[in-house]
């Protein structure tokens, strides 16, 4: 059955909404009750709400100063809308999967999710150090548009310990396993790349497929049903 692209579209917007609304309201959370390196364990030591922000890229990892700052914004920006056009354009094909639609959304939405930060975040709080932040205070915020930081929260250290001393290079260094804060947005993205990564086979065959009348014989030529070829 063809897939009706405005159906499409309100599943791929639905999924974006949703994402963006958990990802906002606890960043919201973060940023108005807690201060710079603050931290809730959620699970004992294996789940903790750790409130840090960085100026660059996923998971905590920095990127150039302040150029490369604003240099990751923008490409955020461009990849952002290259990804829309993408999710507009598939979804007016017959065969597209919700598997590609869901993936594509998911990466859409995590990639906007930390653009707002970027644009924004610096317009309406000011900074978080040693306190906790106001929603548009009136000294106005902690930096310009486009120069936001980016809050990261979720913290999953489940293994603790130390590397053997014989272990190459890290030999008698601690090791903490997931060690990367981040947020929604990025395990947003995360998810969305994993699953083209591991069912792409499936989902991008799938989608490619058309749908032939009729049986096709092997010099490419259509046999209709029920007719005996001379």
């Amino acid at each position: 059955m063809q897939k009706h692209p405005i159906a499409v579209l309100k599943k791929s917007l639905l999924i974006i909404f949703l994402v963006l609304l958990i990802d906002q309201i606890l960043k919201f959370w973060i940023k108005t009750h807690m201060f710079l390196g603050q931290e809730f364990h959620v699970f004992g030591n294996w789940f903790i709400l750790h409130f840090t922000e960085n100026n660059g890229m996923a998971f905590g990892m920095e990127f150039a100063g302040n150029h490369g700052k604003l240099f990751l914004t923008v490409f955020r920006i461009i990849a952002s809308c290259i990804i829309g056009w993408y999710i507009i354009k598939i979804s007016k094909k017959k065969n597209v999967t919700f598997g590609l639609i869901f993936s594509a959304s998911m990466i859409f939405a995590g990639a906007v999710g930390n653009i707002i930060d970027s644009a924004f975040y610096g317009l309406i709080f000011n900074d978080s150090l040693f306190q906790i932040a106001q929603f548009m205070p009136d000294g106005g915020g902690y930096g310009t548009f486009l120069h936001g930081k980016v809050i990261d929260m979720l913290y999953f250290p489940i293994i603790e310990g130390h590397f053997p001393q014989w272990f190459p290079l890290w030999g008698g260094e601690e090791f903490i396993f997931f060690r990367p804060v981040f947020n929604i947005a990025d395990s947003s993205i995360t998810i969305g790349v994993l699953i083209l990564i591991i069912f792409q086979k499936k989902i991008f065959q799938k989608s490619e497929a058309e749908n032939v009348p009729g049986d096709v014989n092997t010099e490419g030529a259509e046999v209709k049903t029920g007719e005996n070829p001379q």
